[in-house]
């Protein structure tokens, strides 16, 4: 039991040099197996793509194995953690993109952009910045030891809050009123990466539970399923970058100068977050989660409602894509820094 922990020990240890590698690959993949690359990346319900579902599946589905359920009628006891997400995400995070984006795109990049380019590349970015991570921030939880339980909590609200919150945000950012929000792409995303995962850890949960003790399912199951999340994590950057890669390797410039406000957002709203869960005094396994939420992304419906309004090549939706190839990269560089604060 302690080789396999210090084998995987190791493996996490070097996980950005993995990442590295995947994209990289992944680059090169789609570069090489354009044609192919581009039939796989059509394989969609409701524009989520299935085999990048399968993956985040496959990521998500041990952490909801992890969650105590008989604890979830408490967490009204600690509401401070879930309160301090939805102010980050919904009055705070939004609008601060849409201001880093107004910076860079019509002042610092005026010389590179056209003023019509400009707005459109802002409409891509407000798009990213109001829509919140409903599945990824589960493996973030997961790599930061975070509270399955609670993290569940709070992408559940969010999700919620989306319902009614994403559209009138995001028409008051954008200045427009007929945003046509592409619901079933909402819904299947939830569906998806929350909803059939937890049912399925919870009947896992329950049956290996009753048949062979809590103990074992912790201390032997659970350590043994550990590496698939990794895994594939690893082969989800491999195909995104490969979907992309085409793009990449025609527009490395604009690809380059889209990636710095957004990375820039990621940072900011990490930091106001941790540390606005810091003076809350929040514990390590509950700040962790809420400020990683904040930071990311739900790229899924940001790149839908970009094509569904400006169109699959407009710069719109090239922004919400550049979102898509940052984020992965950006917040293992957070998993770390939170690790490394960990108190």
């Amino acid at each position: 039991m302690k080789k396999q922990e210090q084998g995987l020990g190791v493996f996490e240890k070097y996980l950005t040099v993995w990442v590295l590698l995947c994209i990289v690959a992944g680059i090169a993949i789609g570069n090489f197996f354009g044609d192919s690359m581009l039939t796989l990346s059509r394989l969609e319900i409701a524009s989520v793509n299935i085999p990048i579902a399968i993956l985040i599946w496959l990521m998500i589905y041990p952490m909801m194995l992890q969650i105590d359920f008989n604890s979830l009628k408490n967490i009204g006891n600690k509401p401070k953690g879930l309160v301090l997400t939805l102010i980050v995400n919904w009055l705070i995070k939004p609008f601060t993109m849409a201001f880093f984006a107004w910076i860079f795109f019509t002042q610092l990049y005026s010389a590179f952009i056209s003023p019509a380019e400009a707005d459109e590349y802002i409409a891509g970015a407000i798009l990213l910045g109001a829509a919140p991570c409903t599945a990824m921030v589960f493996v973030w939880s997961y790599l930061t030891k975070g509270d399955p339980t609670y993290t569940l909590v709070q992408v559940s609200v969010n999700d919620l809050v989306i319902l009614v919150a994403f559209v009138p945000i995001v028409g008051f950012l954008l200045g427009i009123t007929d945003i046509a929000i592409p619901y079933d792409t909402l819904v299947s995303s939830i569906v998806i990466f929350v909803v059939i995962p937890l049912a399925a850890g919870y009947l896992t949960h329950k049956y290996l539970v009753d048949k062979n003790g809590e103990t074992w399912l912790k201390e032997v199951f659970l350590p043994k399923l550990k590496p698939v999340s990794i895994v594939a994590l690893l082969l989800t950057l491999v195909l995104l970058f490969a979907f992309q890669g085409n793009i990449i390797l025609n527009k490395p410039l604009i690809i380059l100068l889209v990636s710095v406000p957004l990375i820039l957002q990621t940072y900011f709203i990490f930091f106001i977050a941790w540390y606005g869960g810091k003076r809350l005094k929040l514990p390590h396994n509950q700040l962790a989660p809420a400020a990683m939420i904040g930071a990311s992304n739900f790229f899924e419906l940001a790149v839908a409602v970009a094509i569904t309004l400006f169109g699959l090549q407009s710069p719109a939706a090239l922004v919400t894509v550049v979102g898509v190839l940052v984020e992965v990269p950006v917040m293992l560089s957070l998993v770390w820094l939170a690790n490394k604060w960990r108190f």
